[in-house]
């Protein structure tokens, strides 16, 4: 395993704990992007490269790029200071398989470095809670009907059901869950059913019965 971080005691530390729990058997240091990328070209059987974001020589997310261009087989997990959620997001899409900030837990870096071995991606708490942060945030724009819809969305209504639910026809329910997909910034009524519930929006089933709205 290889460790890239320009603070020596932090990467010692990391290094001890990796071999002490036996999640590595041995760990390679690197202070900056160059000495990194020199080890992993001669060590191209590495099992992980546990890397910062913040170092001398490159600028931040592109050391992504430079390591995993050199050996994309070799799985990187960000260690960083940042707890941006804009830099979790942009880390894992550039190809970055787990982000763990320097402020976790000894045990929540080892849980999602063999996570991330067993073929994983290890996605920090913090951008689940900004996910449901943005979802109660875009939930609170829509009006009270596509609140409903969404709802029913949520409940596994179709257009049908949801028309005759609320007295509307399809053409009228299309359009409110194209209002709502866009509100919510989601492509599929999957994605809005989880959007309602991280904000919270209790699920509306369509009726069923003799009182069940008729075809």
């Amino acid at each position: 395993m290889l460790v890239v971080d320009d603070h020596a005691v932090l990467r010692q530390g990391l290094a001890a704990l990796l071999v002490d729990s036996g999640a590595a058997r041995e760990v390679l240091h690197a202070a900056d992007q160059a000495q990194g990328l020199a080890l992993l070209a001669a060590n191209g059987d590495l099992d992980a490269i546990l890397l910062d974001l913040k170092l001398p020589d490159s600028d931040g997310l592109g050391a992504i790029t430079a390591f995993a261009q050199q050996n994309p087989s070799v799985p990187i997990i960000i260690v960083s200071a940042s707890e941006a959620p804009s830099d979790v997001r942009r880390a894992l899409e550039l190809g970055a398989l787990g982000y763990v900030p320097k402020s976790a837990s000894p045990e929540t870096l080892l849980s999602a470095v063999r996570l991330v071995l067993s073929g994983a991606i290890y996605v920090p708490p913090l951008m689940l809670d900004a996910a449901e942060d943005d979802a109660s945030s875009r939930a609170s724009a829509l009006t009270p009907r596509q609140t409903e819809i969404l709802a029913a969305i949520a409940g596994g209504g179709s257009n049908r059901d949801i028309g005759q639910m609320f007295g509307l026809s399809e053409k009228t329910v299309k359009a409110h869950i194209s209002a709502i997909f866009r509100t919510l910034g989601v492509t599929s009524r999957t994605q809005a059913a989880a959007a309602a519930q991280a904000a919270g929006v209790r699920p509306r089933a369509r009726p069923t019965g003799p009182d069940a709205a008729e075809t």
